[in-house]
């Protein structure tokens, strides 16, 4: 074989996986920024039924076209607290059953169209000024990619049909054995560890196949093995997650490596049951049939055979392990032991690992605004304490100094991660709701600061044995209770049937909140230019009140910031 032949094969396989890969990615991108609203439709379907949450596993896989994206997102959401393990368990399981749309994509005969139809969709992309067809054409971009990759990596292959090297490293890989099928299922899974991508390990089954370079027996091994390999990406994205995050990802191991060990034992039942259904369902006799198409060798029913294969695999699998889902639960809650909780650091799971999924991101980063917003309503509890006085004032002001400087380091993180996830490539939604969460976050913490401002201002009183009038204690109360009230009503976001009447009564509720205050002020300063009265005193009146419309205002712009969407 000269050096020219073998650069030629090398640069075929290495350019055609390399466009594969680019191309399952962006075909992920453009599914996933013209399907958010579905995605998180289907999110909202996670439920405590495990059917509804192995249908929304389905749906989420098929949209993003990544079983990894899917598990890794669930690992995420769990460690969030966004999504609870049991609910995490029925996605993982039916994103292994989505995954198998990869395999079906590849059995459509476009094979030669792969080029046109990837340049088709960059003209759509470079020049379409409506986002969503730009969106569109990304996809059709990727699906083109997928198919020219696919068959780049076939002409790779075609040479390797004349090396008596290749044809016998294969036969120390029959699957005739049932060593020889773990051998070859060890292969499809360390191939799928190194190229951290199923699809991609697939797309090189089916080339091979395809060119005949292997049989149907070996490539359906190859596909049991490349089922474990890709449980890699969400043991990795468990690592220094919580407990019920690292119960997901060990699930998701458990579930793939018992299913290809089950299956495996069963080969030689398992590919008859297999051709059975291809020869009642497709009207395919015979998988491996080759058939010369202008002098050329095909093997055309063979991609049909690996996708039944993966597909067949992972529904049984599904079905096998369905049943005993709250047995699994409580295995795993008992040979993971929850770990203690760390306070410092709250969103442990905003890194890099989501932002595979923009959708992901930008969905985990809106729960954790809420999860602020909770801390927020906590400081308030905590200042009604401590204004009420009595032996908590003192565990109440403690509790608001601890919040703050939580609340710092949350919005220190939110805003780390979302500049992050603005720098991918974000749809115009997406990247306008990570703008307003940036927004939120920023509100939240500077509401803490003034809460805090104004336990301080307190405690510097009653250091220095100084206590405010009757008249002047009426008027804190009277504006504290209002913005209370007023905050109640900036949490009922969620509950808005008519914004236009909501954000009217809000405009309201701010203006005269401030208005109040500013007829506060003004009576103080009339009654200071009538009599004397403590310098710390008069500071400390104003500077609450202050506080207080700082507050007010930053409410305000919480629910402009929703409204303005």
């Amino acid at each position: 074989m000269t050096s020219g032949l073998v650069f030629d094969m090398f640069f075929h396989l290495v350019g055609g996986l390399g466009i594969f890969l680019f191309g399952m990615k962006s075909m992920s991108d453009g599914l996933q920024a013209v399907a958010g609203g579905t995605l998180r439709r289907l999110i909202a379907l996670v439920t405590d039924n495990r059917l509804m949450a192995v249908a929304a596993g389905v749906g989420v896989t098929c949209l993003v076209q990544s079983s990894s994206i899917t598990t890794v997102m669930a690992v995420g959401f769990v460690n969030s607290g966004f999504m609870m393990l049991n609910q995490a368990m029925g996605v993982i399981l039916g994103a292994n059953i989505g995954t198998t749309i990869t395999g079906w994509i590849l059995v459509l005969k476009i094979g030669k169209y792969g080029l046109p139809i990837l340049g088709l969709g960059v003209f759509f992309y470079l020049f379409s000024k409506n986002e969503k067809v730009k969106y569109i054409a990304l996809a059709f971009f990727g699906v083109g990619m997928i198919f020219f990759g696919l068959e780049l990596m076939k002409n790779g292959f075609k040479p390797l049909r004349s090396l008596d090297e290749f044809k016998n490293l294969f036969m120390v890989f029959n699957s005739d054995t049932y060593l020889g099928v773990l051998k070859t299922a060890a292969v499809g899974c360390l191939l799928t560890v190194i190229v951290q991508s199923s699809s991609a390990t697939l797309g090189i089954t089916i080339g091979l196949a395809q060119t005949g370079l292997i049989g149907f027996e070996t490539a359906a091994a190859l596909v049991l093995g490349e089922n474990i390999g890709t449980t890699i990406t969400a043991y990795l994205a468990s690592l220094g997650a919580s407990a019920n995050a690292k119960r997901a990802a060990y699930f998701h191991v458990l579930f793939n490596t018992i299913g290809v060990f089950i299956i495996t034992a069963l080969f030689s039942y398992y590919l008859p049951v297999v051709r059975w259904l291809l020869a009642n369902v497709s009207g395919i006799s015979n998988v491996s049939e080759m058939v010369i198409t202008d002098g050329v060798e095909t093997y055309p029913y063979i991609t049909v055979g690996i996708a039944t294969v993966h597909t067949a695999f992972n529904v049984a699998n599904t079905l096998i392990f369905f049943p005993f889902l709250p047995a699994i639960a409580t295995f795993l809650n008992r040979i993971v032991p929850d770990k203690a909780l760390r306070k410092k650091r709250l969103l442990t799971h905003l890194d890099f690992q989501m932002y595979e999924s923009s959708f992901a991101a930008v969905e985990q980063s809106r729960f954790e605004i809420r999860k602020l917003s909770v801390q927020i309503r906590s400081m308030f509890e905590a200042l009604e304490t401590f204004l009420a006085g009595g032996k908590d004032k003192r565990k109440a002001a403690d509790q608001i100094f601890e919040l703050e400087g939580v609340i710092d380091e949350v919005q220190k993180e939110i805003t780390e991660f979302l500049t992050n996830a603005k720098g991918h490539n974000l749809a115009h939604n997406l990247n306008m709701e990570c703008t307003r969460y940036l927004l939120l976050a920023d509100e939240y913490e500077s509401i803490s600061d003034y809460i805090m401002a104004i336990v301080k201002l307190y405690l510097r009183l009653e250091e220095n044995n100084l206590e405010f009038s009757d008249s002047q204690k009426q008027a804190l109360a009277t504006i504290h209770e209002k913005v209370k009230a007023f905050y109640v009503h900036s949490t009922e976001i969620d509950r808005v049937v008519n914004w236009k009447d909501f954000y009217n009564k809000t405009l309201i509720t701010r203006d005269g909140i401030t208005e109040k205050i500013k007829t506060y002020r003004r009576e103080h300063w009339e009654v200071l230019s009538k009599m004397p009265l403590d310098p710390l005193l008069g500071t400390s009146f104003t500077d609450l009140l202050v506080s207080y419309r700082k507050i007010n205002n930053h409410l305000g712009h919480v629910v402009e910031t929703y409204v303005e969407d």
